[in-house]
């Protein structure tokens, strides 16, 4: 016995399977792990086990939603009788590029002029209501 003569029992080791290398491996394709299933998705990034859902509406108009009562507290703080999309912006409400919609949750006493994208019913009623002006601006949308 020498040395350079020893090797490994006979069946004791293997080459390792090879999968996923393409079809002229005859492992390629599914990888030996079937069709579908959980096994057949081990190890798969997550986008890719889960299915695709739902739809994303590609014409979909997205408002930054303004109450009324938000109107109220900026008039009582700040002292504005006039209300726009570049003062929502500078108060921090809004963000520059957003499309505001005046929604009409809460209670308004001040007499105030707002500019908006977009109101609901309620709320044009609310400033009406109470001696204001909802008028609606043009939405441009890039």
């Amino acid at each position: 016995m020498k040395l350079e003569n020893l090797k490994p029992a006979k069946g004791a080791t293997h080459n390792s399977k090879r999968v996923g290398r393409g079809q002229g491996s005859g492992k390629g394709g599914t990888a030996t792990r079937g069709t579908k299933g959980a096994q057949a998705r081990a190890g798969m990034p997550i986008q890719r086990r889960l299915p695709k859902f739902g739809f994303k509406n590609p014409t979909r108009v997205a408002f930054k939603g303004v109450n009324v009562a938000t109107i109220q507290a900026l008039s009582e703080k700040l002292g504005l009788k006039e209300f726009d999309v570049e003062t929502f912006i500078a108060a921090g409400i809004a963000s520059k590029g957003e499309l505001v919609k005046v929604l009409g949750n809460g209670e308004i006493t001040a007499k105030v002029e707002v500019k908006a994208n977009a109101f609901s019913k309620s709320a044009i009623a609310k400033i009406e209501a109470a001696g204001g002006k909802a008028t609606v601006i043009a939405t441009v949308i890039e």
